[in-house]
């Protein structure tokens, strides 16, 4: 692509402006100046996102342990569901509160409830008790991303974002290379619960730090906030992922149940889109999506979610339970996958900065996380670590680059008093994004495996033992639980010689239909990310600025692109 031309032109200013696009009411936070104090911000912000990361990547891996101890298959999904479910229905509201009234009570808010979702996690006795503590977990979560950026973004203009974003985004890297293999030691060394405590310490450590370096001045003006846009949100996103997680597992798709959700979700989400329109100060203002560059980021970030969170959730069980690694084993096996992420998103920020482009960066973020899930989509049971090693290190390279890029994309098209709801607008999309794919991928999974199982079954296993027996063991559990294994081996070698025989039938079996049931979640994954390369090819591209100056708000953009945020005329 040649380089375009950019001639400076008038920012245009509508003669009746929508009440949306009005400056706002409120000043931002006062952002320092010293280098000493954004130093200080910096590793406050760090230690909000480690702390956020690490619980992450330590209790992923322990998840197959923890659902082997305490549910089936079934609930695998909803552990992290009603984890993303929480974090993606406040996202917009903890953002908009920021702008209000400042980022650093906020922040620190989030930590806190995040550190009382860990300590009643580690407590839990089922799974609907890990559920609804994990829900707690994502009460906290859903303020802490938005607002580091958003923190980040008050302290730095644009065209610096790109490699603090990268650093940001490196500290993530940096936690899911230790992550896994401690959650790994921790779940066969001490149990799963601790991977819930180790939290504690170092959220500690975050919340004093946050405490004294984070700014506390803000300046207040009269304002609103939408409780009515906010209830509508609720209201309209719970019910919806509630009936994507339900479908086809709990209840069938057209059952009353999964219908009345779909319907109450309608309803609630239209409504949500009327109180917007009208409100003052709305969570999700509709006017951003005039610009094409804030929905195209929308939809690319909404699609990186989906094939990220709703595969890479499942690699753990994979390793654990089609591989045959250990805990510990399995997170050494996924460190590559990190180290390719920290990788390419330090790298990726560095460029970004350095160049000011960002469009073709994003598109080869695509395109190698395309093919890192397309070769993760062609194992099977037979696979081996280094296998496995090889395309996730694909996968991670490419998804490092995705993951903060359209943060900077849509902070560089709005003005600066309004960073805070776009950021908390685009990470409430992102959010979505990832819950759904959570919800559909279980769903997907456990038919998938079911089925394969099904037709998988030889003979003579299906003829020695009785139907209902059968139905019974049809869990991967068996794989995951070393106490059931034995178990279970046990009641095979009451049937005499040939028990042995069918009992590795019956376990190759379940093997082969996990790795099935996984795999396929990865094709569906590549696709999302070759989705995500098509959309990208509308994305606009504006340069990044270079100062902290105010920018024009972008108007709603017409089909040639004539009027970009930044208010510079885009010469083909």
């Amino acid at each position: 692509m040649t380089a375009t031309a950019i001639a400076p032109a008038p920012v245009r200013r509508p003669a009746a402006a929508p009440a949306a696009a009005a400056a706002p009411t409120t000043a931002p936070t006062t952002a320092p100046t010293t280098t000493r104090a954004r130093v200080l911000i910096l590793v406050g912000v760090m230690l909000g996102m480690l702390l956020s990361s690490l619980d992450q990547t330590i209790v992923g891996t322990a998840m197959p342990r923890v659902v082997a101890e305490l549910g089936g298959l079934s609930h695998y999904a909803w552990v992290a569901t009603g984890y993303m479910l929480a974090a993606t229905v406040t996202v917009p509201i903890w953002g908009k509160l920021s702008d209000i009234y400042g980022r650093r009570p906020f922040f620190i808010a989030g930590m806190v409830l995040f550190l009382l979702g860990s300590a009643l996690s580690g407590t839990s006795q089922d799974m609907t008790q890990l559920i609804a503590y994990r829900a707690i977990q994502g009460l906290g979560a859903g303020a802490m991303m938005p607002i580091a950026q958003a923190l980040i973004a008050d302290v730095f203009p644009p065209a610096e974002r790109g490699k603090w974003q990268g650093l940001i985004m490196g500290v993530f890297g940096l936690s899911t290379i230790v992550g896994p293999t401690l959650g790994g030691f921790i779940t066969d060394h001490w149990g799963w619960r601790w991977t819930f405590y180790i939290n504690l310490p170092v959220g500690a450590v975050a919340v004093l730090t946050a405490g004294l370096v984070l700014p506390k001045a803000v300046r207040r003006a009269a304002h609103r906030i939408d409780y009515l846009g906010a209830a509508a949100l609720i209201g309209g996103t719970v019910p919806l992922l509630l009936a994507l997680s339900w479908g086809g597992t709990t209840y069938p798709w057209a059952s009353a149940p999964v219908v009345g959700l779909f319907a109450l979700a309608a309803v609630m989400l239209v409504a949500f889109y009327l109180v917007e329109r009208r409100a003052a100060e709305p969570i999700i203002n509709p006017d951003l999506f005039g610009s094409r560059i804030f929905a195209v980021s929308v939809v690319a970030s909404f699609l990186v979610s989906a094939g990220m969170y709703g595969a890479i959730m499942y690699l753990p069980l994979f390793m654990q339970g089609v591989v045959g690694d250990s805990a510990a084993a399995s997170g050494v096996v996924i460190t590559p996958m990190m180290l390719g992420f920290m990788t390419s998103s330090i790298v990726g920020g560095q460029l970004l900065s350095r160049t000011g482009r960002y469009k073709y960066l994003a598109l080869t973020g695509f395109a190698v996380a395309t093919l890192g899930m397309f070769l993760l989509s062609r194992m099977d049971a037979g696979a081996t670590d280094a296998l496995v090693v090889r395309n996730m290190v694909v996968t991670g390279l490419g998804l490092g680059s995705l993951m903060s890029l359209f943060t900077i994309v849509v902070q560089n098209a709005f003005a600066i008093e309004r960073v805070g709801q776009v950021t908390a607008s685009l990470q409430f999309f992102r959010s979505i994004g990832g819950t759904i794919g959570l919800a559909l991928f279980g769903t997907v999974m456990s038919n998938r495996f079911a089925g394969a199982l099904r037709a998988g079954l030889p003979p003579a296993l299906t003829e020695a033992v009785p139907a209902e027996r059968l139905e019974a063991l049809q869990n991967p559990q068996v794989l995951l639980a070393p106490q059931a294994t034995a178990q279970l081996q046990q009641s095979f070698a009451a049937m005499g010689p040939q028990g042995q025989a069918l009992f590795e039938q019956l376990m190759q079996a379940i093997r082969a239909s996990l790795a099935t049931s996984i795999t396929d979640l990865f094709l569906f994954a590549a696709l999302a990310m070759a989705l995500g390369f098509a959309v990208t090819l509308l994305l606009k591209e504006i340069p990044l600025r270079g100062g902290s100056r105010p920018q024009a708000e972008p108007a709603v953009e017409t089909a040639e692109g004539a009027l970009a945020g930044a208010g510079l005329a885009l010469a083909p």
